[in-house]
Order: C-alpha cells, then structure tokens, then sequence
C-alpha cells in the first residue's frame, strides 16, 4: 500500500485536497493532508513565532504516524511552497520515505529560504529585506480572489473552486518563507517524480532544454531515479483537475513517468544543432561581450543586433553568442551586407529582466559606435524569452532603430514569472511604437501559454495601426530552426531576413 503525505503551497491547508484524497484513497491508497502549523484551522498556532521548522515538525509527525511494522511505501507529495517541509522532513527521515513528487514547484537547495522561488518579484524583493532585518514574525496577508494569479496560473480553476480558495485562505506566517532551508544530503539518495503544470508555463520539453544546457544543478535531473509528468493545467491541479492530478501521482508511486535525456547521450542538443540555411564562414570580431560579422563592403554598413532568449543558466558553455543558431542569423544577415550582431546578456533568471536590459543597449551602442556601422540603420531582432525586452524599444522607438524582428517571441509575462507591473510588456508597448517596422516570426506549433502572448500583442498591434508584417511558420515549433526539417523553415528564415534588409536599407 502506498501511504501518500501531502503538503500544500501558501496560504492553503489541507482543505485543498479534499477532491484528490478521496481518488488517491478509492484507489487503495492511505492519505495524510498535512495540517500545517499556524495555517490550518485544525492547528492554531501555539506561539508568535511559526518557522520552516515548525511545518518540518509538522511533516516529520505525519511520518512518523505510518506504522514502520508494515510494507506501506511512503509518498511525500509538496505543492508549491510545500516542497521546502517536505524536503526538510525527507532529508531527517530518508529510509522511511519511497519517493518525493515535487508538484508544481521549485527545486529548493540547502540554505536557501522558501522566500526565493515566490513568484510575485516585488513581494520576493520586500521579503528579503525583511529576512535581512530580521523581522521573521509576523504573517504574509492571503491573496484577494482576483489576486490568485500573482502566485500561478489559475487557469483550469472553476469559479465555485476559487471562490472557496480565496474564502478558506489563512495568513502565511513570516518564518516560514524567511528562515533557510536545512538539508544535510541524506534526501539525495529518496527517487523524485516532478510533477509539471504546463499551463503554469513549465513542460517537460523545456526541462529537458535546460538540462541540455549543462546547469550542473540541473544535470542531475537526468538522473534514472528522476521522472517526470505533464498535467495541462494551472497551479492548481488538485482544484482543477483532481482526477488527473490522482492518477498522476499513483503512477509517480508506481515508478512510472517521464525520464531526461542525460547531457553526451549521443543526441545533440537542440541549442547546439546546425543552423539550417547555408551561410558563409564569416570570421567573427569580438569586442567585450559583443561580436561583430562584417560583411566585406565598402563604407560603414547597415547592422543587425541579435538578441538571444532566456532565462539561460549562467554556467552555460558555449555562452548564447556562440550557438549555431545565432552565428547563423549574423552571418546569414553578413551575407546581405550587413554587419551581423550577436551578444550575451545576463538573462539568468526570471529577476534579471532589468540587468539584461541593460547588457543589450550596452551592446548596441558598442556596435553603433564601431566605424564599420552605420549608426543610423540599425535593426534589432528578438527570439523567445528576449522578446520581453522589446518594450523599451517599442515604447519609445530611437530614430536610427529602423526595424525590431523577433522569432517565436515571448511578448508578455508568463503566469508564475511573477512580473505583474513590471515594464517589460511588449503586448502593451506595441500600442506606443508609431512608424517603427515590425517583422515577427510566429510558429504554428507554440505552445498555449506562449501563443497567447503573440495573439494579445499582434491584437494590439492591429488595433492602433502598428507597421506589423507576419511572417508564418505553420509548423513551426518554439526553437523551429533546432527542432522542424530545415525545408519547411527555410522560406520563412529568407522572407525575414529580406524584409528586416529592406527596411535597413530603404
């Protein structure tokens, strides 16, 4: 029998499983929602100050209830903020528990306070300053109903279901997002299931992405003892999809699931793949973290500033600026007499949408004032994640920008990025780029979360009369020049490039 302890993310108790428990235990399942200290009515709380600890003490004493007498396999199960107590508990009682499913959350490490993975980057910020200070008591007022999205997609929610989320919200107490994480390694050894809600903006395939990227924390998810599921739903699968959400996790205890392509296993991966048009071998000129394709013409030339997407880890070898697919759009923009621009940029995280944004109009000026650029005709081109960086550029245009061109762009914030008041959102900016020429490559095959972003942007767009062109790749997936056959992309690649030309040079 398998004995499934579940925890939830903030500001819910165990009230949040009602519709999943009853499916986990028809199936023959045990099932324990933890009460967590201070947040569930069933445990008030006996003192001012409630910490991780506390809900680690909580966890550990619903552990510690199984009878050790019996083969019942345990089943840790943390949603969101929940993960954190039930790391801690695992890490103290490892040769008690199967499995730890990891729903819809982060991947917390030792000494790191649950305080970093809250979506809201604002609310993180204030929080830091607080844990800084040391004011750890106290509590983290619930969300308004029409708050909830601030902490993760609701997509999936029925009205009745949120109404009754935001009625049987509790305070989360301070501590328990301030006071670090402390795992001594024991935890490493206990089989992990990562349970994904893609409308949450996470999927398997983006995973797997990273992993290939070759983020040492993140290698260790191709791990045999790692699987994964996809629930197409938002934050909260246990209101949305119950059923689903059961069935998922009886198959996680079963072992079974979704395993990672381990980094070297003979399958390139997708960042590193050939660019699929034919361009010549160009010589690059680097100058800081910029680099320079110069076509051989006479006179200062036209320029083509790529800008590469994200988040991408830090530690990633080779850096963005050296990706195939990069080097190819410069050389094949050099093959057009332009000068051909790619950069690196400090989009390591969802946070550093600011500091990116510097590092690009950094790059740009670098390049403008190289002798051998036009500085007065000069497009900038955006693919993915980089694509929330167009809006400074799109609400106030300079005069030398003649052209913005973005591939299968991210033109909003996702749910759960936690970027709500932030500037950096295209959809809105479009409505302030005037005359400016946009060229946007749109693939047919993106993903939901991502495809409603370009709706709302080119909806914008249409709507105060922007210089918008699409140009179309039917099958096209997010990425299209690593991942579809290189004749349905290559059309689209050409058309682009020839109109982001034209513009520069009309």
């Amino acid at each position: 029998m398998t004995v499934f302890i579940m925890v939830a993310d903030v500001f819910t108790g165990a009230h949040v499983w009602q519709e999943t428990a009853p499916r986990l235990a028809a199936a023959g399942s045990e099932v324990h929602a933890v009460q967590l200290t201070g947040v569930d009515a069933g445990r008030p709380a006996t003192s001012a100050s409630i910490d991780l600890e506390t809900h680690i003490a909580d966890v550990i004493a619903a552990i510690d209830t199984v009878d050790t007498a019996s083969d019942r396999e345990i089943v840790l199960v943390g949603h969101g903020y929940g993960i954190h107590p039930v790391l801690g508990a695992a890490d103290r009682r490892p040769q008690r528990i199967a499995r730890v499913v990891y729903l819809d959350c982060g991947m917390p490490q030792n000494g790191v306070p649950a305080l970093a993975t809250v979506p809201d980057q604002a609310l993180r910020a204030q929080l830091a300053e607080w844990a800084q200070r040391g004011e750890c008591e106290g509590e983290l007022v619930p969300p308004a109903r029409d708050e909830w999205q601030r902490w993760g997609s609701t997509a999936g929610i029925s009205d009745a279901a949120l109404d009754r989320l935001t009625a049987l919200a509790a305070p989360q107490p301070l501590g328990t997002l301030l006071q670090p994480l402390r795992l001594t390694g024991s935890v490493v050894v206990v089989p992990t299931t990562g349970m994904l809600c893609t409308r949450n903006g996470v999927s398997i395939d983006l995973v797997q992405r990273l992993v290939d990227l070759g983020d040492p924390m993140l290698t260790a998810l191709a791990d045999s003892q790692v699987t994964f599921f996809e629930l197409p739903t938002g934050h909260w699968p246990m209101l949305s999809c119950p059923a689903g959400l059961a069935d998922a996790l009886l198959r996680a205890a079963a072992g079974e699931g979704r395993s990672l392509r381990p980094v070297g296993a003979g399958v390139p991966p997708a960042h590193l793949r050939p660019f699929p048009l034919d361009v010549p071998e160009l010589p690059r000129d680097r100058r800081e973290h910029v680099d320079l394709y110069v076509p051989d013409a006479e006179g200062p030339r036209p320029a083509v500033v790529f800008v590469h997407g994200g988040p991408v880890p830090a530690g990633t070898r080779p850096t963005p600026r050296n990706w195939p697919t990069l080097v190819g759009y410069a050389r094949l923009a050099a093959a057009e007499g332009m000068v051909g621009v790619t950069l690196d940029h400090r989009l390591h995280d969802i946070a550093d949408y600011e500091r990116a944004a510097v590092d690009v109009a950094a790059a740009v000026e670098l390049a403008r004032a190289d002798p051998r650029v036009d500085a007065d005709r000069v497009a900038l081109w955006f693919f993915s994640g980089g694509g929330l960086l167009t809006a400074d550029w799109l609400t106030k245009p300079p005069a030398w920008l003649r052209c913005l061109a973005a591939s299968y762009p991210i033109l909003a914030p996702l749910p759960g990025w936690g970027l709500t008041g932030s500037r950096f959102r295209p959809a809105r900016a479009v409505a302030h780029a005037g005359a400016l020429p946009v060229v946007l490559l749109r693939a047919g095959r993106e993903t939901p979360e991502i495809a409603a972003t370009v709706e709302a942007f080119v909806t914008t767009a249409k709507d105060c009369g922007a210089h918008l062109e699409l140009v179309d790749v039917p099958n096209g997936h997010h990425g299209f020049e690593t991942l579809d056959p290189p004749e349905e992309i290559r059309p689209a690649l050409h058309h682009a490039m020839r109109s982001v030309v034209t513009h520069l040079t009309s």
